[in-house]
């Protein structure tokens, strides 16, 4: 179980990085002018999502740990309930 949280914790960390590189070749363009992506973001990136809706600015490296821990404690739930689940059949 352990092993799968550290999964969902680097999937989380590429899942902010990607976007990081995403922005940075897109740059002269804002992300907001695209719907979808902005909508996408907002998903994958919880962090971000409250950052913009509580204005306030956070570094890349603190968006990269925090969607890392976010994505751990979600994997955490899913491993549990997954669990639960097994064990009652």
């Amino acid at each position: 179980m352990k092993r799968r949280i550290v999964i969902w914790a680097i999937a989380g960390f590429l899942v902010a990085g990607l976007w990081a590189l995403y922005a940075a070749s897109t740059f002269p363009n804002p992300l907001n002018t695209q719907p979808i992506v902005w909508t996408l973001i907002n998903l994958t990136c919880p962090i971000v999502f409250a950052s913009f809706h509580f204005h306030f600015g956070i570094k890349l490296l603190w968006v990269l740990l925090a969607n890392a821990a976010t994505y751990a404690l979600f994997g955490l739930v899913l491993e549990s309930l997954r669990q639960q689940l097994s064990r009652a059949k």
